[in-house]
């Protein structure tokens, strides 16, 4: 005998490897990257934590499967991006393309550290370096300068800068000045600068010294120093 629909119910909308990893991101959005278990995961859907396997491998097949979204997200936005790339434009053009990718990156601030940690090639990355190394032939790169800019880029290319450390991680405001004071006679050059420096706009920052205004000085260092040695070739 068929099961006939209650009535006033809501369908139940069926799982799928998109939902699954929208619903991850979700999680990670709300709660950081380090709430995004599968257990988590499968109580955000509603469903049984064995019935989100039928959609992803483990919790690495979910990562990956990530990058692929925001990146997706990431090409969208830049996709629609229409000003011009040849000759001195080329800086504009790239730049506006980055600082776009950045913006999709801090609705998601905790995906640059999964970003990194990959090791499977995610395609809608490659597209997105596609465009951007299209961009740079466009301006009058030859392949070669085009290797070194993408190579002195680094992860800058994609909208956030990877960080050498964080030496105040996980301390709190307390601990971070008697951090600072043991250390001064060790580090006095490092420990005056950090004693000074602040970034204090949270909405701004993809890490502890990724703030904008250090992500454009030194995006805008590299495209410069770039365009001087396309002028040149």
């Amino acid at each position: 005998m068929a099961s006939q629909a209650v009535p006033g119910a809501e369908p139940r909308t069926p799982l799928s490897r998109e939902r699954v990893l929208r619903a991850a991101i979700s999680v990670a959005d709300s709660g950081g990257i380090e709430s995004l278990t599968m257990r988590r995961l499968a109580e955000h859907l509603g469903a049984e934590a064995m019935s989100l396997y039928y959609h992803v491998a483990n919790k690495e097949d979910v990562l990956d499967g990530v990058v692929d979204v925001i990146a997706t997200e990431i090409n969208e936005v830049v996709d629609r991006i229409d000003v011009p790339a040849e000759g001195a434009d080329w800086k504009k053009a790239v730049r506006q393309r980055i600082l776009s990718a950045r913006e999709v990156l801090l609705r998601h601030a905790w995906a640059p550290g999964v970003f990194e940690t990959r090791t499977n090639t995610s395609l809608a990355v490659l597209r997105y370096y596609d465009a951007l190394l299209g961009l740079m032939r466009a301006g009058g790169f030859s392949n070669d300068l085009a290797h070194h800019a993408l190579h002195a880029l680094g992860s800058r290319a994609l909208g956030f800068t990877q960080e050498l450390f964080d030496p105040n991680s996980g301390a709190g405001a307390t601990d971070q000045a008697a951090d600072l004071a043991e250390m001064a006679g060790q580090f006095p050059n490092l420990v005056g600068m950090l004693a000074e420096i602040a970034h204090d706009d949270p909405d701004s920052t993809l890490g502890w010294c990724d703030d904008q205004s250090e992500f454009e000085f030194g995006l805008d260092l590299i495209l410069d120093g770039l365009d001087r040695i396309r002028e040149r070739a």
